[in-house]
């Protein structure tokens, strides 16, 4: 079982956002995974990005450059 530590979550008003977000980060090699949303979190979609909290500038400023928009983001244990 893995051990739960503080995350960034970032959530999307849709499907199609969560899935051109993994797309992004793989293409960029960010670092990162989609995951369910957290039961503690409420959003638009299923599918949310979870990554290292220290990525959080960076990875906002690549979905702001290619327009990706988030619903939110938190961050919580998983």
């Amino acid at each position: 079982m893995r051990k739960k530590e503080r995350k960034l979550i970032i959530t999307f008003h849709t499907t199609t956002d969560a899935m051109a977000m993994e797309k992004l980060c793989h293409e960029r090699l960010l670092p990162g995974r989609l995951i369910p949303v957290p039961r503690d979190i409420s959003a638009g979609c299923g599918l949310a990005w979870c990554t290292q909290l220290d990525e959080r500038q960076r990875i906002i400023e690549v979905m702001k450059q290619v327009g990706i928009e988030e619903e939110a983001v938190h961050e919580c244990m998983v």
